[in-house]
């Protein structure tokens, strides 16, 4: 597996955006995701790793090509994420259970073999799954970066709460993905 210090991950993206409040953060989710498209691009131009990390809402048998399946067939917002944001061959996935990346995945070892110490950490939502999977990524002595323009909340106000939140406590880098 070659080697990727700064690695991209990309939280929740790929997502039918089923749950209560989803339509609160439904255009966020898009804006973020176009965003986190060019990132992404930029990541691939330059030789380093991207990272899907996404919940697995539930279904221990889910793979990459079910949820993007259920998101075209959900229309909407949740096919425009599935859209703009489909991984590619070169794309590493790991499925979580709860809102950290780190917790009960492989994570953590993924990125031990990739030599990593920079993550820049995209997704929905800010204030639930970004925000833990940075503070469990700084707790392990990571680098955090976290592109305010790469993520989205129900509400503006969560949002730049939890951005502020990262900034301060877990010295994450909060600034656009340009």
């Amino acid at each position: 597996m070659p080697r990727s210090r700064k690695v991209l991950l990309l939280v929740d993206f790929i997502n039918p955006l089923s749950f209560d409040g989803a339509e609160l953060i439904a255009q966020a989710a898009v804006e973020a995701a176009r965003s986190a498209a060019r990132l992404k691009k930029q990541f691939h131009q330059d030789g380093a790793c991207v990272i899907y990390v996404n919940d697995n809402f539930g279904q221990w048998r889910s793979d990459v090509r079910t949820l993007l399946r259920e998101c075209k067939r959900a229309g909407g917002a949740a096919a425009e994420l599935a859209r703009l944001l489909a991984p590619s061959k070169t794309d590493l996935m790991i499925l979580k259970p709860r809102h950290s990346g780190f917790y009960a995945t492989p994570l953590d070892l993924l990125l031990e073999q990739l030599a990593a110490k920079d993550l820049v950490i995209t997704g929905l939502a800010t204030d639930y799954c970004v925000k833990c999977t940075a503070m469990d990524a700084y707790v392990r002595g990571y680098r955090v970066a976290v592109p305010a323009d790469c993520t989205a909340a129900e509400s503006d106000q969560r949002k730049q709460g939890a951005l502020m939140w990262m900034k301060e406590v877990l010295k994450a880098r909060i600034a656009p993905s340009r």
